[in-house]
């Protein structure tokens, strides 16, 4: 079967030009052009009249209704009404820059057709249709935004309100195979973690944090790579999925992992934006798509001196303009320790950035009633984590960490080997601004979403 392929074409190149590269295209044997997008130029362009150029190339031609605008939903409707594969991008500079042309294959991909061009080629993500109960996907702009801490706190509200959620979360240390962690059964100790850290696995994986965090039943899956739209090179993630299908939960949730997006089919999609992002991360190449997949998107760090106000609003107002029907909601993380840390004198180990340390080390105290003797945002950087843990480690009870990194075989087996006490602590995500939906409303509402759409299916 042929691929039906739209063309994008510009008026800097002489129609007859135009007309031979579509020609060659049509005469390849995978492909049908049924036809073209006037995007812009008009350098070589002598009337802007659709019948007659589509006369002259042989195939429907469109154009934007709007002067000097980048079509990007014309595109997308042609590309419905003519049940277009491939759209072949012919045109070049001037007309489309990088940040356009990303643009446009933010809004292709989102249609799965590829969008290719004479030296590149951008696929849709691979989405297994394989969940045979509802789901939720979570995924996010970048990594260290709190997809893991957001994912324990949706499982945890919803396992609270009866749902009975699985995780399945991909990462980067993840099993050869899919490993089930039963947090609802399972007494989970840092002498616990220890004594799997030794046996060889990666005790601090989320899935780990997820079992720890929320008491619900998790399976760990592996991936490596992560293409700038977020699909992987490798992951056992559908063995994973097949397993939660058997597993006795109601419903499913796909945690993504950095910004690699899990290749599960979900009925709906929590997406996450670092308010510590650089904001061409956010609003250019692949964010935008990332964006435009959210039904619920969460921005996290919303607070000084990580983000400024007008960063954050910006970040609001993006949001809104790319993916309008989404509800939006900005956050802060605060610690909660799982275990007791009153009176004591603390080591804090965390992964968030040495510049929030002192708002994070300040809550520590007032809410929780210990005294922080220092902190370490070193929990990925080995070498110097442990560097911190010999200049803190003797003027302290008990060393306070969030489960990530070299969480397990570093800070809890020091600490351990020394008699001192270890607590793990949960990340909270606090909405900052009480104008914006509830947040556990609003996860709820996605949940019974999912719900209603997998029962339509």
């Amino acid at each position: 079967m042929k691929n039906q392929m739209l063309c994008l074409i510009d008026g800097e190149h002489y129609i007859p030009v135009t007309k031979s590269a579509i020609d060659e295209l049509d005469c390849l044997d995978n492909n049908e052009v049924k036809a073209a997008v006037f995007i812009g130029g008009t350098e070589k362009l002598r009337e802007e009249n659709e019948s007659h150029y589509s006369e002259i190339l042989g195939v429907p031609v469109f154009f934007c209704k709007i002067k000097d605008e980048i079509p990007y939903g014309l595109i997308v409707d042609v590309i419905k009404d003519f049940n277009i594969d491939v759209v072949m991008d012919l045109s070049d500079e001037p007309i489309l820059d990088y940040s356009k042309r990303f643009k446009i294959a933010s809004k292709v991909i989102n249609e799965n057709v590829i969008y290719k061009g004479p030296d590149f080629e951008f696929k849709p993500l691979k989405q297994h249709d394989i969940s045979t109960k509802p789901s939720i996907k979570i995924l996010g702009t970048g990594k260290r935004i709190g997809k893991t801490a957001v994912s324990g706190f949706v499982s945890r509200l919803i396992d609270e309100k009866g749902y009975e959620p699985c995780v399945v979360a991909m990462g980067r240390g993840g099993p050869e195979e899919p490993e089930i962690v039963r947090g609802d059964e399972l007494k989970i100790t840092p002498q616990f973690l220890l004594e799997q850290s030794e046996k060889g696995v990666h005790a601090a994986s989320d899935h780990w944090e997820d079992a720890l965090m929320s008491r619900v039943v998790t399976v760990g899956c592996r991936r490596c790579g992560g293409g700038m739209a977020g699909e992987v090179f490798l992951t056992n993630m559908v063995k994973g999925v097949e397993l939660a299908n058997d597993i006795d939960s109601n419903l499913t949730i796909f945690e993504g992992s950095g910004a690699a997006i899990p290749p599960i089919k979900a009925d709906k999609n929590i997406v996450l934006i670092g308010a510590n992002q650089p904001l061409n991360n956010i609003k250019d190449y692949f964010g935008p798509y990332r964006i435009g997949l959210g039904d619920l998107v969460v921005i996290t760090m919303c607070e000084e001196p990580i983000a400024n106000k007008e960063k954050i609003k910006y970040i609001e107002n993006l949001i809104k303009e790319i993916n309008p029907d989404a509800k939006v909601i900005p956050t802060v993380f605060r610690p909660k320790p799982l275990g007791d840390i009153r009176g004591k004198n603390v080591l804090f180990a965390t992964t968030a950035p040495d510049k929030i340390k002192k708002v994070l080390s300040h809550y520590l105290e007032i809410e929780y009633g210990c005294k922080i003797i220092g902190t370490t945002s070193h929990l990925s950087n080995r070498p110097l984590l442990k560097k911190d843990l010999d200049d803190f480690i003797d003027d302290v009870d008990l060393v306070l960490t969030e489960l990530k990194a070299a969480a397990v075989d570093v800070v809890t087996k020091e600490s351990l080997e020394l008699g001192l006490d270890v607590v793990y602590c949960d990340n909270i995500p606090i909405v900052i601004d009480y104008t914006c939906p509830n947040l556990d409303n609003a996860v709820l509402e996605i949940v019974d979403d999912a719900i209603n759409d997998f029962n339509k299916n």
